[in-house]
């Protein structure tokens, strides 16, 4: 069965992309991905906070905004053992690209335009084979606008894509109040790839120690249908590659969501949970399911399901919410 697809202009033998998280920060770690099945790893993030070296605002940030991170903050070490600090994640890059073969997406996460661009450049010169910019922006200033907000992202990738020849994907909130319209501009602005979506790790209350803490859950299958929906209505409306993560543990996920229109399948709470081998349980049932289907390729279904091809549009629309609420009367 072939099982191949692009993102970022990069070929890739099948659509299972490990998205950034604690499982890459070992050399042995990724390679074990690669020897399962993967065909390209986003590295787990490196924070804006790291690139300025400012240690107080970094363990401010780690200590009372827990919430503000993309990866389980269970897995963060405290200051004084963060190791991995802005030439340890260049270093990690350039020995990868030594001990593996598959492509290396280097991942940057911030709010602000800080080091950025220069970090950028020096993750490209590195050996990365592409950029992940994850703008991970809670906005608790009530003077802000959505327009505020979605500046942000704009003015980040305006000044990436400006600097780095390497391609760049932008990894969305779900929350924007037009999502296809801040799509649509970032296609605009040359951006190669849209992930979808960020989980934003929700804070919990403590009524025993009245202490609000972070609470880091591992997503499920269940999650799927948000950016399943929303890459089934962007597809063919943007140029840029379209990548799903949040939701992705099974086979039947990841043909669901080709289906959908999406490029690539990032898995993160899976791995955590059941280690690099998922990934050929996983590639394996997508096998199964095409043999049983008759497709000799990938690609050739993929955006079959999309909103532009399906029969009726509407079951991606509110006329979804209607029936799946007439569904339980």
């Amino acid at each position: 069965m072939d099982l191949s697809t692009t993102y970022l202009g990069l070929e890739l033998k099948n659509p299972i992309v490990p998205s950034a998280s604690p499982m890459s920060r070992t050399v042995g770690n990724v390679k074990l991905m690669e020897d399962y099945g993967a065909s390209a790893v986003v590295l787990f993030s490196i924070f804006e906070e790291q690139i300025r070296h400012e240690t107080k605002e970094l363990y401010h940030h780690l200590t009372y905004h827990a919430e503000s991170y993309a990866e389980a903050t269970s897995y963060f070490p405290s200051v004084d053992e963060y190791h991995s600090g802005p030439d340890e994640y260049l270093e990690h890059i350039r020995k990868l690209k030594e001990s593996v073969a598959i492509p290396i997406i280097g991942s940057i996460n911030g709010v602000t335009d800080g080091g950025w661009v220069d970090y950028a450049k020096k993750i490209e010169q590195a050996g990365a084979d592409a950029l992940e910019l994850n703008v991970y922006y809670i906005p608790t200033n009530v003077s802000l606008t959505s327009d505020d907000v979605e500046q942000t992202y704009f003015d980040i990738v305006k000044d990436v894509r400006n600097q780095v020849k390497i391609p760049i994907s932008v990894k969305l909130s779900p929350f924007f109040t037009s999502i296809p319209n801040v799509a649509q501009r970032l296609d605009n602005m040359g951006v190669n790839g849209l992930v979808m979506f960020n989980r934003f790790y929700q804070p919990d209350i403590n009524l025993d120690t009245l202490n609000v803490e972070p609470g880091v859950l591992l997503s499920t299958s269940d999650a799927l249908r948000l950016p399943l929906r929303w890459i089934a209505i962007l597809y063919k409306k943007v140029k840029a590659d379209l990548a799903a993560t949040t939701g992705v543990h099974t086979s039947e996920d990841v043909i669901k969501l080709v289906l959908a229109g999406a490029n690539v399948t990032m898995m993160c709470s899976a791995l955590l949970r059941h280690g690099p081998r998922k990934i050929r349980e996983v590639l394996t049932g997508v096998q199964q399911w095409m043999v049983e289907h008759e497709y000799p390729a990938l690609k050739e279904v993929r955006g079959s399901m999309s909103h532009q091809s399906v029969a009726d549009p509407s079951s991606f629309e509110r006329a979804n919410y209607m029936k799946a609420l007439q569904s339980y009367m």
